[in-house]
């Protein structure tokens, strides 16, 4: 295992997470999230190898503007429609560090629970 397992066109594929989006988006809208949804979201992110929870986090976010016809530098529209882009990204930064997920970054084998390097990924 490692970070080259996470690459498009791998023998991995990143899931879709479908138990995270609901997390995301009730979140970031201000609502409260049931206790069953973290628990399905925490369920997907831990069968998830530790190299790839923030590519498979950041693979949703990008799939979910898409879905809403999400312009790049737009705010406030689709799913999203009390958030900045900003926002966005961080709440999904920080998913995996309600459950305390751990995250690897490089072959040192340091980890973290928060994804870095929000500003790295596209807005859409």
């Amino acid at each position: 295992s490692g970070p080259w397992m996470c690459y498009p066109g791998q023998a991995f594929q990143v899931p879709a997470l479908p138990g995270c989006r609901p997390v995301l988006k009730l979140q970031c809208n201000g609502s409260k999230v049931p206790e069953a949804v973290l628990r399905d979201c925490c369920q997907q992110l831990a069968d998830i190898s530790e190299w790839c929870r923030c590519g498979a986090l950041y693979s949703m976010l990008d799939s979910m503007y898409k879905e809403h016809g999400v312009q790049e530098g737009q705010a406030g529209t689709g799913a999203f429609p009390r958030c900045r882009r900003e926002v966005v990204k961080l709440t999904a930064a920080s998913i995996t560090a309600v459950w305390r997920l751990p995250i690897l970054f490089d072959a040192s084998g340091d980890g973290a629970y928060v994804c870095k390097d929000v500003a790295a990924y596209p807005d859409a």
